[in-house]
């Protein structure tokens, strides 16, 4: 839960203030009306125009903060909260502060930065349960985030190792097929040549077989086979 807007009283100054200008204080006052009726848009005007006037107003860079994140602008809230903490003295509104610094953060899943600024709301107020209360929260989330990150870290190396297995399984296979069309080629060039040397065999057989039946006969050969 965000800390609310700091509240700021009005002190009627002297006769005539109606007819005097509006002072930061006027419009904090305003603002706060505004943000309490939940009209944060008109609520930030104000609080800008106090800011105009008093740029070191804390109470109204705090309230600005508040208002910026109930319109779902966390970074500009957070920025707000990170300027007004640079100057704010009093120990229970930097409590506040880092309070809500801690829930934009913790709302982020930012773990480790929402540890830090709930510790620094405690420092400043030790006896706030309910910033003690999100700490603890913190602290385990930051764990079960660590925890998830190792666990899928495994995984990964787990899937890794068997995609390397398989790539490997799959290249063995690859060269065994290799070396098998190798071999068959191999086979068949030598069955050719066995085949080729035993049809010039079977030729040469021929031809000395014609040439004996030709001398056989009587005949002269023209010349050799």
């Amino acid at each position: 839960m965000i800390r609310k807007i700091h509240i700021t009283l009005f002190l009627a100054c002297i006769a005539g203030t109606s007819f005097a200008q509006k002072t930061d204080r006027d419009y904090i006052r305003s603002g706060n009306k505004l943000y309490n009726d939940s009209l944060f848009i008109k609520a930030e005007v104000d609080y800008r125009k106090a800011l105009e006037i008093n740029p070191k107003s804390t109470d109204a860079m705090f309230n600005l903060a508040n208002t910026l994140l109930m319109q779902q602008k966390a970074n500009e809230a957070m920025e707000q909260f990170e300027s007004v903490a640079k100057i704010e003295k009093d120990k229970s509104k930097l409590a506040e502060i880092y309070h809500n610094m801690g829930v934009i953060l913790h709302v982020n899943k930012q773990y480790p930065q929402c540890i830090e600024a709930y510790k620094e709301s405690l420092r400043n107020n030790p006896k706030d349960d309910e910033t003690r209360y999100n700490l603890a929260l913190a602290q385990k989330m930051l764990k079960d985030q660590q925890q998830q990150q190792q666990d899928q870290q495994q995984n990964q190396q787990q899937d890794q190792q068997e995609q390397q297995q398989e790539d490997k399984q799959q290249q063995e296979q690859q060269q065994n097929q290799q070396q098998q069309e190798q071999n068959k080629n191999e086979m068949s060039k030598e069955n050719a040549q066995q085949l080729l040397n035993a049809i010039m065999q079977d030729e040469k057989d021929v031809q000395e077989k014609l040439k004996k039946q030709i001398q056989i006969q009587g005949k002269k050969l023209d010349k050799d086979w």
